[in-house]
């Protein structure tokens, strides 16, 4: 017949179980938070650059606009100039 084995453990002893388990399961929680970190990174990088580019895309196009502008401003001119004809 197999014998139970009782052991009584001291208040220290079970508060560096509690301690080393606490460690352990901090460590599962920092390993965890440190992927999603660089998950949270990577999306947040990504979106950056497609910002980046679409208000590069925004500029250019404001630029393209105040250029047509101005050229529209001179065709009037001329028109109104050359042909007497005025176009507001």
């Amino acid at each position: 017949m197999a014998q139970k084995s009782t052991q009584k453990l001291t208040i220290k002893e079970i508060e560096k179980l509690l301690n080393q388990q606490t460690v352990v399961i901090l460590d599962a929680v920092d390993e965890k938070l440190k992927k999603m970190e660089l998950r949270i990174d990577k999306k947040i990088d990504k979106l950056t650059t497609t910002l980046d580019k679409f208000l590069k895309r925004m500029t250019d196009l404001e630029d393209e606009f105040i250029i047509m502008k101005e050229d529209l401003k001179r065709v009037k001119a001329v028109l109104k100039e050359k042909l007497g004809v005025a176009l507001d």
